[in-house]
């Protein structure tokens, strides 16, 4: 077997203008494969592959890429259609505007949520070997049988002759779909006549493994002098439509997710954009709820036709055991509890975050309490695993995770400048269980995350009045306690 590695672009957006590779095959052991705008190496080892790589002297065309500081405007100029999960949505009941027009109360507030990385600790790594025009290849894929048909695609090959073996790969998390260091192997096996294997480094997961999608949504509403909603309207833009539909009761409502031409790599991620749009939405609810003086819950409660996310709900405040309304800034002590929930993939969940913002600012999240009903559990030990891990996994994306970038590059694509929640930043999390036994069986590893950071938000402005709406809500552990 060799191992072998691939040349790669500086920067996203960036084509090969021209590569001369006699350094990289003037190295002892090292071949270099040339095929199209594809360029890579194959060596005795890892080590002499990736020596052999950074002797190629190649030449590129950079076109401008929008960084982080543009990235809201660049989304917003830069529609387009989509297709599959990305497809354009729009749905529309009643007149929202003319609810919103005339409503005695009435609220608009825009979110943002920040590209993210997977940032699984095993990256993605495949060997592939060629016998008699068959390619089997051993890799790391969510989605095997999508694999098989992009690899026949890839290399001219009916799927009958690509035969993929998934072993045990670790973390995934939605970021190892399809074949991209599988292709790679594959095409530098068939030019080196050996089996050869690819691993990426932690560089190349950040840089070409995608992202989950960044959103910027906005949200209206208005509500009747007794507190009934009576218009809602909601537009993503670029992260997607799954999580969009409102579990509340609202005569007048428009829902529209606009696909955008991200300027970076982005696909699925765990519960997809459902985490973006029920940020957006639990906090609206939780702003609502304030302006029209109604208890956060109870005003959740008023609107939900869905018993079954009502009762995740009460189990979850239940469980904090604390009240959920902020009191008046005279008598807040610096500590907050705040709750979300919503509906997804036939689950149904409720957190309730408990915090405490110091006179500087600094946040500490001491307590989430996470109710799920799933239908019929079949293991409880492991749904709470599942739960738990969650729950874990959205603390990142809630309070520090961001991918940082300009000029086409990632600019903290590494795990010493990438924040990943560590042992310390773990509050206490308990789990509450609702068995309906009654019910088919729903997956417990995704939805699960959807109500993480809305509820940590939520408790936030309940502790000293400051409504964040971007996630990450605090990427240095402080909250600006000036925006209050």
């Amino acid at each position: 077997m060799l191992h072998g590695c691939v040349l790669r672009p500086p920067a996203f957006g960036a084509t090969l203008r021209s590569a001369d590779t006699a350094p990289a095959e003037a190295l002892s052991g090292v071949n270099v494969v040339c095929d199209g705008a594809f360029i890579g190496v194959v060596a005795p080892t890892s080590a002499a592959a990736r020596r052999g790589v950074a002797a190629i002297e190649a030449a590129w065309d950079r076109p401008p890429q929008p960084g982080t500081e543009e990235l809201a405007g660049y989304l917003r100029s830069h529609p387009i259609d989509g297709e599959g999960f990305s497809a354009a949505f729009r749905h529309e009941e009643g007149d929202a505007d003319a609810a919103l027009a005339a409503g005695p109360v009435r609220l608009a507030a825009h979110y943002t949520a920040a590209y993210i990385a997977h940032v699984p600790l095993e990256p993605r790594s495949a060997v592939a070997t060629w016998r008699d025009g068959h390619l089997t290849v051993w890799t790391g894929t969510s989605t095997p049988f999508r694999a098989r048909r992009e690899l026949a695609e890839a290399l001219g090959l009916p799927e009958s002759q690509v035969h993929l073996i998934v072993p045990d790969y670790g973390g995934g998390f939605g970021g190892k779909h399809g074949s991209a260091v599988a292709a790679e192997a594959a095409r530098l096996a068939r030019a080196a006549g050996r089996p050869v294997k690819v691993q990426w480094n932690r560089h190349e997961e950040f840089h070409w493994g995608y992202l989950r999608p960044a959103a910027l949504i906005d949200v209206a509403s208005s509500a009747s002098a007794s507190g009934e909603l009576t218009g809602w309207t909601h537009l993503n833009v670029n992260s997607g439509a799954v999580g969009i539909a409102s579990p509340y009761r609202v005569p007048h409502q428009r829902l529209v997710y606009q696909p955008a031409d991200s300027p970076l790599p982005q696909g699925s991620y765990r519960a997809l954009a459902a985490t973006a749009n029920n940020f957006a939405r639990e906090s609206h609810m939780d702003e609502l709820a304030h302006e029209t003086g109604a208890d956060p819950l109870e005003f959740r409660l008023r609107h939900l036709p869905d018993d079954r996310l009502a009762d995740v709900f009460r189990a979850a405040a239940d469980r904090l055991g604390r009240p959920l309304r902020p009191g008046a800034p005279a008598q807040r002590d610096g500590t907050g509890a705040g709750i979300a929930g919503g509906m997804e993939k036939g689950g149904r969940v409720a957190t309730a975050a408990e915090v405490r913002v110091d006179a500087d600012g600094t946040l500490r999240v001491g307590r989430l309490v996470t109710a799920f009903d799933c239908g019929a559990i079949v293991n409880p030990d492991s749904l709470a695993n599942q739960i738990e891990g969650a729950v874990m996994m959205g603390l990142g994306g809630a309070l520090f995770e961001a991918i940082d970038f300009a000029g086409g590059q990632i600019r903290n694509a590494s795990l010493t400048q990438y924040r990943v929640p560590r042992l310390p930043d773990l509050p206490e999390v308990e789990v509450v269980l609702l068995d309906r036994p009654d019910q088919p069986s729903a997956g417990g590893g995704e939805t699960p995350i959807i109500a993480v950071a809305p509820a940590i938000a939520n408790a936030i402005f309940a502790a000293c009045g400051v409504r964040l709406r971007d996630m990450p809500l605090a990427p240095r552990g402080v909250v600006p306690l000036a925006a209050g």
